[in-house]
């Protein structure tokens, strides 16, 4: 039933779509006003005639959001019709604020139980300061029990006007006390955007920024004043890796923080004049010289990528890291009847030079169906930056130092897939709270990690056995087209003995990247994100080809082609000793 609604829905929209084309003569018909009107009426209409003699009950409100849904699918990702029951989510996201106890949750199946629990109290929220911690498994809120609800359902209860009271019962592993009550009054909640700032590599004043929201730029803006006071800071290190983005008055006011006042940053381009729009930067900078390194990865959108392709289109700061997510699209809001909105693409963006950075061309397919690219590496125009530097379109930013990203093990991704570092965490910090060091000291040495291998019970590790998997197919082919006899299958015998998995072993192969994820998940149970940060940027590779940078004599001037007027004082002083 369900899968036939859908259907229905799809032809209600693909009708709308497709009638103009049918009922006019030429292809200005497509935009004209009696069209769309004629399109709307067929729609309405044939909704009002299957409601009426469809042989189920249909759900009106389910099957015209399937069929908005479907139509906006087929525009781009960007443009989604948002009900009135998900805005307040939508406002969460730009504006980084909302009513609640301040702390991600998870749903979990285990056991073929669906349980939620907390994964992480943010720093100073109601949830931290009433003790709640990583691991609490969520069984009661007032008095009503969670058996059974989805983490959505749980969200909603937890969340609610500011200076109003709830209870939330969680049970607690590996503590003697396993039930615990909190009596909690919610809050207005403020994402933090730079979680950490402080002073790496001895020389290096380092900032993370994890999103673009209304408190991102003074938030940057702040750290860049504080590491400016210390004297060891000769370097600045913006941080956007794995920043999905958000505000574009965000990303404009950033880089105001490193370049003049009234710097071009940003032009909009839209189908409608309205939609045209030139920002520059209004605010005085807090430093135009100091040397500075933007990190970014495949992750970097949108604002990130704003932000990072401005500073190197200005020649204002060397980009480190992978190739960034290629976002180049503008979108805004419009309020629709009944509380809903439209979140949709309103115009294109070009940076300082004048590059269009959008990866994948929506308004055109493959003969498979799928995007094409706005670019390829043989169109791809050149543009140049403010020193003359060769710049791309298209396909996202293009980092001056790269940065090979690391390849996810399957051992490490099924061991953050069944949560065995989550669950593995919250037993040591349990047991081991008082002996944690600080984030800066914290490391995870061969005692932890060989707890961790004697936590993971062997009979319950799940294996994605790709291999094994492909070598028995390959086995059934061999056989079936005739060439399995007696030696060939001893060959396969002593691969299949070679391929199957030693979990200890696997472990210890990759121990760099599990002993990373445990760091991870014990720094944020006892410092929060802030320490997460912090930990992990002790061994981090693109921190440390930043820092190989700014050491070299010239390099920063030269991946910038700074001109410096060191050749033009020598010659003046020549020429006064003649």
């Amino acid at each position: 039933m369900k899968k036939t609604l859908k259907f229905i829905a799809w032809g209600c929209v693909a009708l709308s779509i497709a009638a103009p084309v049918a009922l006019a003569d030429t292809d200005r018909a497509v935009n004209d006003d009696a069209a769309v009107a004629r399109s709307l009426d067929i729609f309405n209409t044939l909704y009002k005639e299957l409601n009426t003699f469809y042989v189920d009950t249909i759900d009106a409100q389910k099957t015209i959001e399937n069929a908005i849904n479907a139509m906006l699918d087929d525009i781009d990702p960007y443009t989604e019709y948002i009900p009135a029951k998900e805005t307040d989510e939508f406002m969460t996201l730009s504006t980084g604020e909302y009513g609640g106890i301040g702390s991600y949750i998870m749903e979990r199946t285990i056991d073929a139980k669906k349980s939620v629990y907390i994964s992480g109290p943010y720093e100073g929220s109601p949830a931290a300061r009433a003790g709640m911690r990583a691991g609490d498994r969520i069984i009661m809120i007032d008095n009503d029990s969670t058996t059974g609800w989805s983490s959505d359902q749980v969200s909603k209860r937890l969340k609610g006007q500011a200076n109003t009271h709830l209870t939330v019962t969680v049970v607690r592993p590996y503590d003697e006390d396993s039930v615990k009550t909190f009596n909690l009054t919610r809050e207005t909640i403020s994402v933090n955007p730079v979680p950490y700032y402080g002073v790496t590599r001895d020389n290096i004043g380092y900032i993370c920024l994890t999103t673009f929201n209304e408190k991102s730029a003074q938030q940057v803006r702040d750290a860049v004043i504080e590491l400016k006071k210390n004297p060891k800071v000769k370097n600045i290190v913006l941080d956007l890796r794995g920043n999905g983005g958000g505000i574009v008055e965000g990303a404009i006011q950033i880089v105001g923080c490193f370049v003049p006042k009234g710097t071009q940053v940003l032009q909009m381009r839209g189908r409608e004049k309205s939609s045209e729009r030139t920002y520059k930067t209004t605010v005085d900078p807090v430093d135009t010289e100091i040397p500075l390194a933007v990190l970014i990865d495949g992750g970097s959108a949108s604002a990130s990528e704003i932000t990072a392709g401005a500073l190197q289109d200005l020649d204002r700061a060397v980009i480190i890291g992978a190739r960034s997510f290629g976002k180049g699209l503008v979108q805004s809001t419009r309020t629709l009847p009944y509380d809903g909105m439209l979140k949709v693409t309103i115009a294109k963006y070009y940076i300082p030079s004048g590059r269009l950075i959008q990866e994948v061309d929506y308004g055109n397919r493959n003969d498979d169906g799928t995007f094409k690219k706005t670019t390829t590496d043989s169109t791809a125009r050149v543009f140049h930056t403010a020193h003359g530097r060769e710049v791309l379109e298209g396909g996202g930013i293009m980092p001056d130092i790269k940065v090979e990203p690391r390849e996810l093990k399957r051992i490490v991704y099924n061991i953050m897939r069944d949560r065995w570092d989550f669950d593995f965490a919250t037993k040591y910090v349990a047991e081991h709270r008082q002996e944690i060091a600080n984030p800066a000291d914290f490391e995870v040495t061969d005692e932890i990690f060989n707890e961790f291998k004697a936590f993971i019970n062997p009979e319950k590790f799940e294996y994605d056995k790709v291999c094994e998997q492909q070598l028995a197919t390959l086995r059934k082919t061999a056989k079936a087209e005739g060439y399995m006899n007696d030696s060939t299958e001893a060959q396969f015998d002593r691969l299949e003995a070679l391929l199957k998995h030693d979990l200890d072993h696997d472990l210890d192969l990759h121990r760099s990247d599990i002993a990373y994820l445990l760091g991870q998940e014990i720094m944020d149970r006892t410092y929060y994100q802030r320490g997460q940060v912090q930990n992990s940027i002790k061994q981090d590779e693109y921190i440390d080809k930043a820092k190989e940078m700014f050491d070299k004599p010239g390099e920063f001037a030269r991946l910038l082609n700074i001109k410096t007027k060191t050749s033009k004082k020598t010659t003046s002083s020549k020429k006064k000793k003649k």
